[in-house]
Order: structure tokens, then C-alpha cells, then sequence
């Protein structure tokens, strides 16, 4: 209803477009957080990764969460750990990525967690720790793509890539690629459905008016940092649902699924809190999020419920 209401209003700036979306966004948060209905799934926005996942016996899978260092990629590789899934937790920052670790393993010892260094905005970073992850051995039944960066100001990737869309989108597409054939050669020897997870979000409806701009990814003259990230978070969705065509249509026993989180409070939003941290504003707007936003217990939830949850076995959305 909200996006329907978006939709059929007048705005005229992209500015009055996002503060449409957040107020409506809000109001609809208000309300499910005020009346806590599940949905069909069992399931509410207050429901944890812990809760949607609770009962699931993992063992014997193996997971590569992108992102897992922090905000909900670390949340949904606990769990996914606690479940008794092997996560193989791709991160940039090492140190970061070893802490976490430490901090899983001391909460869970039977947890089996390793670390490989991934920077999504580099293919040359993807396409090592795709080879040294093929070179392992090891099988792959589930692919969380949940890295990301939103709303940063124009900058370029190692690979003059606009930043947004390298990260995002591009890193994980390449990684995807370069995994495929473990993920079916494991679907196929374990007769277990492979899971590929796209974390995308709301902002996929939001992109530059002609879509994605294949052709001028690199415009700085023309870039807006809200429209750039819906660009990418779209580009997340098409490349799912292209991935569950073909595998349909090659009868591969994978599916793909792409997924809003909700509105998280995490470190996404670091770009876009300039204000003091006294202005009042921004006092306002982090004690509005406190009661409305998702935690990231609850924003890894959706992730975890898609990548283990027996009820969405076969379900391609």
C-alpha cells in the first residue's frame, strides 16, 4: 500500500521521493512494531534470526556469508554457525574477521568458523578467494551475498568501477559465477537444495529513472548517491531472478532468492549521518530508530529464514 500510495504521488526531487519513502516506511514500521502481527510464514518484523531458524539441524553444510564482520552478516554467520553450518566468512578487514570468530567460538565451541579475506569492490580479491575456496575441496550448499555499502559519495573501485555498484552488485555476481559449479557438483552428490541469498533491499524500486545505466555507470557528473545504491540493490534482484530461470530451465536443484532486510540500525547508514552529534535532528532521528528500526538480531533474520528454513524449500522469490 505504502509503495502503491509512492507511486501515485506527485514528487518532484529525489529528495521528496526518499522522505516520502522514509516517512511511509516508518509509519508502516509503527504499525507492525505497535500491533507485532506474524505473517504466513509464523513469522513477525520483531522475530530474531535465533527464532526463524530455531529446530533447523544444519550440520553438515557449509555457508559463505559475505560481510560477515560486521552489522547483520556477522549475526547471520552466528547463527548459521549455531545451527551447525560450517560458515566460511568472507571479510576485507582480517582483524575484524578474526575477532568475530573468537567471539563465535567462544559463545558456540562446536562452532566450525573459518576466515578468508574477500573485498567485493576488487575482482582481482574476488577471484582469488573464489580460487582458494574451489582449490579447499570443500562443497558450498549456501551462498549469503550480504556484503554492501550504501549511499557513499562517488568514488571509484580498484577496477574504476563506480564504487556502489562494484561492491554490491558486480563482486557478487563474479563470486557467484565463480562458485557455481561447487554448488551444483555439491547439490548433485548430497541431493540437498543449494541456496543462493542476495541481501537487496526496499531502495531497488528507487534506481535512476532509466533503470540501470550500463552504459554510464562511471558518470560523476550525474551521480546521486541514493539512486546509485538503488541501482546496484536492483541489479541484486534481476540477478537472481536470472539465476532461478536458469536453473530451472537446466533442472539444477539450487534456488535463488533476493530479500529486503528491513531498515536495520547498523554501520550501513555511517555515510549519511553527517549532522553533529549533538545537532538535535540527529538526536531525534537515533531515538525515532530505537523504537522503529530492526536490531540486527532481528535484521539477519529474513537471511536466515531464507538460507535454512525448511518452509521455503524450493520457493524461488
Amino acid at each position: 500500500m505504502a509503495i502503491a500510495f509512492l507511486c501515485s504521488t506527485t514528487v518532484r526531487t529525489i529528495q521528496e521521493r526518499l522522505l516520502a519513502a522514509a516517512v511511509l516506511s516508518l509509519h508502516a514500521l509503527l504499525i507492525m512494531w505497535f500491533f507485532n502481527r506474524n505473517g504466513s510464514s509464523g513469522f513477525s518484523s520483531s522475530s530474531t534470526a535465533e527464532e526463524v531458524t530455531r529446530g533447523v539441524d544444519a550440520s553438515g553444510l557449509t555457508a559463505i556469508v559475505t560481510g560477515a564482520s560486521s552489522g547483520i552478516g556477522t549475526e547471520t554467520a552466528r547463527v548459521l554457525a549455531l545451527r551447525g553450518v560450517h560458515v566460511i566468512m568472507g571479510v576485507r578487514n582480517m582483524a575484524s574477521g578474526r575477532d568475530v570468530k573468537d567471539a563465535m567460538i567462544k559463545e558456540i565451541p562446536t562452532a566450525k568458523v573459518d576466515v578468508m579475506e574477500l573485498d567485493l569492490s576488487s575482482l582481482a580479491s574476488v577471484r582469488k578467494f573464489a580460487s582458494d575456496f574451489n582449490s579447499s575441496g570443500r562443497p558450498l550448499n549456501l551462498l549469503i551475498n550480504n556484503a554492501g555499502i550504501m549511499a557513499t559519495p562517488f568514488m571509484l573501485s580498484k577496477d574504476n568501477i563506480e564504487l556502489q555498484f562494484a561492491t554490491n552488485h558486480l563482486g557478487h555476481f563474479l563470486l557467484t559465477n565463480l562458485l557455481l559449479d561447487t554448488m551444483k557438483k555439491t547439490a548433485r552428490e548430497s541431493d540437498i537444495e543449494g541456496r543462493i541469498v542476495n541481501v537487496s533491499s526496499e531502495f531497488h524500486r528507487y534506481p535512476y529513472p532509466e533503470g540501470i545505466r550500463f552504459d554510464n555507470i562511471n558518470d560523476q557528473s550525474g551521480y546521486k548517491r541514493f539512486l546509485a545504491y538503488g541501482q546496484s540493490k536492483l541489479a541484486n534482484v534481476l540477478h537472481a531472478n536470472e539465476l532461478t530461470r536458469r536453473f530451472k530451465e537446466d533442472g539444477v536443484n539450487i534456488t535463488a532468492n533476493s530479500l529486503h532486510p528491513g531498515v536495520i540500525a547498523t554501520n550501513l547508514f555511517r555515510h549519511n549521518m553527517s549532522l553533529a552529534n549533538d545537532n538535535p535532528i540527529r538526536v531525534f532521528l537515533k531515538s525515532l530508530a530505537g523504537l522503529v528500526l530492526k536490531n540486527v538480531q532481528q535484521g539477519a533474520a529474513t537471511t536466515c529464514y531464507v538460507a535454512l528454513n525448511p518452509q521455503v524449500k524450493g520457493c524461488k522469490w
